[in-house]
């Protein structure tokens, strides 16, 4: 598949499955509309961070009701491509895909529970990984550069 066109359908992953794949998935349904079947899934499976759900309710998009997990959890696991967004994750798809004619895309993000300080600045962590992944997915699947954003 190339980079210009959509896929059909789209896997989100990272680590836990509970901050960076479940924003980026949100955001990417609210771009992309039904058109595209959207998943996210972890390496592990760990619990929603209230941090990632209030960032997104910021530009009005809801995750409360995301529950997190697994790949081996998913009921469907032949995407047309899978984006990971932590080394781990990045490690997992290609390992799962390896038999599969899946395009993998690594987009590196930064992990926000690591950034330490108030809740304020710790939210601002948050706000600056979903910011870039928002700028991210519309130049990818969108054409828009970052700066049209």
């Amino acid at each position: 598949m190339d980079g210009d066109r959509t896929p059909t359908s789209l896997l989100f992953a990272c680590t836990m499955n509970a901050v960076r794949s479940p924003m980026a998935a949100a955001m990417a349904r609210h771009l992309l509309g039904r058109a595209v079947y959207i998943e996210s899934a972890g390496v592990k499976a760990g619990e929603l961070d209230p941090l990632a759900v209030e960032a997104m309710e910021e530009i009005g998009i809801e995750i409360a009701e995301h529950q997190p997990r697994r790949f081996e959890e998913l009921e469907d696991t032949s995407f047309d491509l899978v984006i990971t967004l932590s080394p781990e994750a990045q490690h997992k798809a290609v390992e799962l895909t390896r038999t599969h004619a899946t395009e993998v895309e690594y987009w590196p993000t930064m992990d926000p529970t690591a950034v330490e300080g108030s809740r304020e600045q710790r939210l601002d962590a948050y706000r600056m990984v979903r910011d870039k992944l928002l700028a991210r997915l519309k130049e990818r699947f969108l054409g828009a550069r970052a700066s049209d954003t």
